[in-house]
């Protein structure tokens, strides 16, 4: 199984992080992956308004619920690719390109959250919505996906 690519857009739609980790898609210039990033904000951002409305019963919750807030795009699949969006409380998006067939994209999601939690927010020098420039993010990262793309 291959893990192609991961991209990382702030709350604003910028893209904060980009890398390829395998070959398999073509490759884009940094111009086109920051339309991309753009782009995908922006429908996300649409998609998370399309919801079904519910009726006000159904929707009734006990005092210490929260309503559960309405999810943007979370899947694109293509012959050639999946690309699976993990999106944080903050507003961050996590999108990661892999084969179609790649199974427990999730859990792959969710460790790279809590290696950028560990190894990016964590750094003191590192400035929020900036691009993500830490080594020890990079090495983790680097290490975890190429144990994903050996299996």
């Amino acid at each position: 199984m291959v893990v192609y690519a991961l991209l990382i857009i702030n709350k604003a739609g910028g893209l904060v992080y980009q890398r390829d980790f395998a070959d398999g898609l073509n490759k884009l210039s940094i111009n086109d992956y920051l339309v991309l990033a753009g782009t995908f904000h922006g429908v996300h951002a649409i998609a998370t308004r399309l919801h079904p409305l519910q009726h006000l019963e159904s929707t009734a919750l006990a005092p210490t619920e929260r309503p559960e807030p309405p999810s943007g795009i979370e899947v694109l699949e293509t012959e050639n690719f999946r690309m699976q969006c993990f999106s944080t409380l903050t507003g961050t998006k996590f999108l990661l390109f892999t084969e179609p067939q790649q199974p427990n994209v999730d859990l792959i999601l969710s460790n790279i959250y809590e290696l950028y939690v560990d190894y990016v927010m964590k750094n003191p020098f590192y400035q929020l919505e900036m691009p993500v420039r830490c080594e020890g993010w990079e090495r983790r990262l680097v290490g975890c996906l190429r144990v994903m793309n050996s299996k």
